[in-house]
């Protein structure tokens, strides 16, 4: 008789709220360094081709839009940036930044899925 494992099998989709979950810690730690959010964004892209998960395809696409329109913002603000009018948009970029984090953590903790288009 083989011996019992204590071990469940782990779902698909738990292993993909495992991922958002990484990724959703990697953003976070992009507003101390830039680096992990990037680290985060490759995940997203990575792991968009393979999900199954209604509900994480829309957190993924929410994090890596999120990402994206702030590298677009961050260099406009950056230019605007030599008539002081950028200050204020780097500013207004970060709450909005932390508002997509919060928003998205919070949708994902209760597990529902965010705007946008979906599977």
């Amino acid at each position: 008789m083989p011996p019992q494992s204590d071990h469940t099998p782990v779902t698909r989709s738990e292993v993909e709220r495992n991922v958002l979950l990484v990724t959703y810690v990697l953003y976070g730690l992009g507003f101390f360094t830039f680096l992990p959010a990037v680290a985060g964004v490759i995940i997203n892209h990575v792991k968009l081709r393979d999900c199954r998960d209604g509900v994480a395809y829309t957190h993924h696409r929410w994090l890596m839009r999120t990402f994206w329109f702030g590298v677009l913002w961050f260099a406009v603000c950056s230019v605007l940036a030599i008539a002081f009018v950028g200050l204020l948009g780097f500013a207004v970029l970060w709450v909005w930044c932390a508002y997509r984090l919060i928003r998205g953590v919070l949708a994902f903790a209760e597990r529902r899925a965010l705007p946008g288009p979906s599977m």
